[in-house]
């Protein structure tokens, strides 16, 4: 009888971590896939085609700013460098920093 008590306690035991376990497998896999999706949101912008809509989805770039791009490339022909933005009115270094990892050509 005794036993049978402690194998049962034993077998309580170990079911009850299995099952936070996979709670704690099932929390991280969820924040994996909010990150993946967060991640697939911040869509690429290439600054070589972006329409103004799209550029103005960039942190710290409105309309006037994206309008501003857009006229920029039109008069001296494409970026060739992503740093180049900077030759923009209203862009600065630290814009240009903040969406880096967005940024295409």
């Amino acid at each position: 009888m005794k036993i049978t008590l402690v194998s049962a306690a034993f077998l309580a035991a170990t079911l009850s971590m299995n099952v936070s376990a996979g709670d704690n497998t099932s929390q991280a896999n969820a924040v994996s896939q909010k990150q993946t999706q967060s991640m697939s949101q911040a869509q690429i912008i290439n600054i070589n085609t972006s329409s103004i809509e799209q550029l103005a989805r960039l942190k710290g770039i409105g309309e006037s700013k994206a309008k501003a791009i857009v006229e920029y490339r039109e008069s001296n022909g494409k970026f060739k460098k992503i740093d180049e933005l900077v030759n923009v009115k209203g862009v600065g270094p630290k814009l240009v920093e903040k969406n880096r990892a967005i940024l295409s050509l």
